[in-house]
C-alpha cells in the first residue's frame, strides 16, 4: 500500500481495485525522438502495443491523444491459454499489461506516441513494478511490431538516458510482440465508466491533467 494514503483511503480500495493498484506516474517534460517516423501524407490506420503498469491508466491516457482512434486493454508476452486476469494476476504467465493503441499516421508518430508514454502514461524507471505493485504483468515495456518501431524505442530510449532526463536508468523492455489478447470487457473503458472510483480520482485523472498540461498540442477532450 502506497504510504502517502490514509488507512481510510486505502480501506476503500480494498476488494475493487487493489490488483490493479499503481502510484501516480511522475510528469515529465522530454525532448521529442531524434528518430521517428514521419507523418504520412495520407490517412491510415497503424498499431502500437504497450505496457506500463495497470492498463486502466494508460488506455485512459492514450485515449486522450490527438490522432489515436481506440485503445484496448490486454495482456501481451504470454500464450493466448494464459491471458485471463486471473492468471495474469499471479505474474506467473509472461504476460504484461499492455495497451493497443490504433493510431493515424499522418497525425501522430509513433515516436511521440512512445513521448506520451514516458512522460506522463508511467514511471520508465521502476523495474517489474509500478509503485506498491510488484510483479512482471506491471513491468514497462514496448511490443514492436517491425523494425522501424523497434529502432524508434531503442533509439529513444538511449537518448533519454543519455540526457539524464530522469533521476533513474530506463528500464523499459523492447521486446518483439508475438500477440496481443484483449482483457475481459469489464477493464475496457475503465476510467471513463468509473469516472468517480477513488482509485481513478487518485491515480489515473491526475495523470489525464499532466498530458493536458505538458503536451497539450496531443491533448484532446472526449
Amino acid at each position: 500500500m502506497h504510504t502517502a494514503f490514509s488507512l481510510g483511503a486505502a480501506l476503500l480500495l480494498i476488494g475493487t481495485s487493489m490488483a490493479c493498484y499503481s502510484a501516480n506516474a511522475s510528469a515529465n517534460r522530454i525532448p521529442d525522438p531524434a528518430l521517428d517516423a514521419p507523418l504520412t501524407s495520407t490517412k491510415g490506420k497503424q498499431t502500437a502495443v504497450l505496457a506500463g503498469g495497470c492498463f486502466w491508466g494508460v488506455e485512459a491516457v492514450f485515449e486522450h491523444v490527438k490522432g489515436v482512434t481506440d485503445v484496448k486493454s490486454g495482456y501481451s508476452g504470454g500464450s493466448a491459454a494464459e491471458a485471463q486476469y486471473g492468471k495474469v494476476s499471479s505474474g506467473q504467465t509472461g504476460h504484461a499489461e499492455s495497451v493497443l493503441i490504433i493510431y493515424d499516421p499522418s497525425q501522430i508518430s509513433y515516436g511521440q506516441l512512445l513521448k506520451v508514454f514516458f512522460s506522463v502514461a508511467h514511471d520508465p524507471t521502476e523495474l517489474n513494478r509500478q509503485g506498491p505493485d510488484t510483479g512482471t504483468q506491471y513491468r514497462s515495456a514496448i511490443f514492436y511490431s517491425n523494425e522501424e518501431q523497434k529502432s524508434i524505442a531503442e533509439a529513444y530510449i538511449k537518448q533519454l538516458n543519455d540526457a539524464k532526463v530522469f533521476t533513474g536508468t530506463i528500464v523499459t523492455q523492447v521486446a518483439a510482440l508475438g500477440s496481443f489478447h484483449e482483457a475481459e470487457g469489464y477493464h475496457q473503458n475503465y476510467l471513463a465508466n468509473h469516472p468517480d472510483e477513488r482509485y481513478i480520482v487518485i491515480n489515473d485523472l491526475p495523470k489525464l491533467d499532466n498530458l493536458r498540461k505538458l503536451l497539450p498540442g496531443l491533448y484532446r477532450a472526449r
